[in-house]
């Protein structure tokens, strides 16, 4: 089976993450495809191991001679809550140019002035939403690479191979992917997460990440009794918000360049909540935004009273960088194995963050490579039939370079 077959199969699963949700993982979903998932990698005669937690590893032994690096392969079974994955309805289209209509009775087009990387697909075959829900290439592509490149390498007896180690984990949407994962039981020496974007993404950087809760205690008052009485939060919280350069927002930046993030702002005259998240890609930069945050709550309470603003501060992850760059073969390999399979590779940093940057901290270095998806986390997501393919290429190089590799 493809890559892309197996795609269409896996975003018949619901695996939506759930920030809210206690449990482990936090939604029922997700076990239900990693059942699946154990079940497939049993067929293809791997061991495995699945936790109650749904961290699911399996295990494909060396049939080399040498003494190699065993290798570790992951991605994540989750989609981002941010849109549903329920019900998703995927169809392939050959992209002839232009807009493509997704669901025509809603109106809604995925079109070419909105997205102009579309022009760089004419002649592709791509695997696109309905409109009413994600696709949920993220991370399923990433799944799907993975489990047809070990399907070749089972096929294909005179494929020479070390210890391949896979990894299919939950939660990676809301930040907790490697929370409970056992970096001494998975036992690579060295992995990669399959978890980027567009053909040729290989990436070794990401943010520092920390999120920010803001409340802003006010005073409710008859609004007919209400002068020197009432003090309405609303406006405190916009005052807050005001704080910081309306350009240094995710929508005015990229690259190296870090954000607030006002995510969510809700309230009434005695009480208002700003959730904000932090991306910062340089160390010291990253804790002056963090100081900043502190600073504006310090401004209001000398204005309006102490208390009257809190920020609740907790840091997410860390760059990956310091944790690779002692490590820089794994970034070399890689590159190697996408230009023995034609792909030019695009060495950028990640503008968010994936399982492999908290497991590098957890002394399992682990770079990212692309999917080959676009639009991640909306109804506008879409893969290319030909980058996936590019991608179980690029797993099955980067196996044989690791099998010449002596450890």
């Amino acid at each position: 089976m493809s890559a892309v077959e197996k795609l269409l199969k896996y975003v018949k699963y619901d695996t939506t993450s759930d920030e809210n949700s206690t449990s482990v993982p936090s939604t029922k979903g997700q076990m239900v495809l990693t059942l699946e998932l154990k079940k497939e990698l049993e067929e293809l005669g791997l061991e495995t191991k699945l936790d109650e937690k749904g961290y699911l590893f399996g295990f494909l032994r060396s049939n080399s001679d040498k003494k190699l690096k065993k290798l570790g392969l992951l991605a994540h079974v989750d989609t981002s809550p941010d849109m549903s994955g329920k019900d998703v309805n995927p169809r392939i289209v050959k992209y002839e140019g232009g807009d493509i209509v997704l669901h025509e009775e809603n109106g809604i087009i995925l079109k070419e002035s909105e997205f102009p990387a579309l022009s760089g697909y004419v002649g592709q075959e791509l695997v696109v939403t309905d409109g009413t829900t994600l696709l949920g290439a993220d991370d399923k592509a990433g799944v799907a690479e993975i489990m047809a490149a070990l399907e070749h390498i089972v096929k294909d007896k005179d494929f020479i191979h070390g210890d391949i180690h896979v990894a299919f984990t939950p939660d990676e949407e809301i930040g907790r992917g490697p929370h409970h994962f056992d970096v001494e039981a998975f036992g690579a020496d060295v992995a990669y997460t399959m978890d980027g974007g567009p053909l040729g993404e290989l990436e070794y950087e990401n943010f520092n990440a920390a999120s920010a809760k803001v409340t802003v205690r006010g005073r409710n008052v008859h609004p007919g009794t209400a002068k020197d009485k009432m003090v309405n939060s609303i406006f405190i919280a916009m005052e807050y918000a005001d704080f910081f350069d309306r350009k240094d927002t995710p929508e005015h930046t990229e690259k190296y360049e870090g954000f607030y993030h006002l995510n969510e702002f809700k309230g009434h005259v005695d009480g208002t909540s700003l959730d904000y998240i932090i991306r910062d890609f340089f160390e010291e930069s990253f804790e002056d935004r963090k100081k900043k945050m502190l600073e504006a709550a310090d401004a209001l309470n000398e204005k309006y009273g102490e208390g009257t603003v809190t920020v609740e501060l907790h840091d997410q992850y860390r760059n990956m960088k310091t944790k690779i760059e002692p490590h820089m073969y794994l970034v070399e390999n890689a590159k190697q194995a996408m230009m023995k399979a034609g792909v030019t590779p695009d060495i950028k940093p990640i503008r968010g963050g994936t399982d492999g940057a908290q497991l590098s901290y957890m002394g399992l270095p682990c770079p990212n490579i692309f999917t080959g998806g676009e639009n991640y986390h909306g109804r506008y997501e879409f893969i290319s039939v030909s980058s996936m393919d590019k991608a179980v290429e690029v797993l099955l190089n980067l196996i044989e370079i690791f099998a010449e590799q002596e450890a």
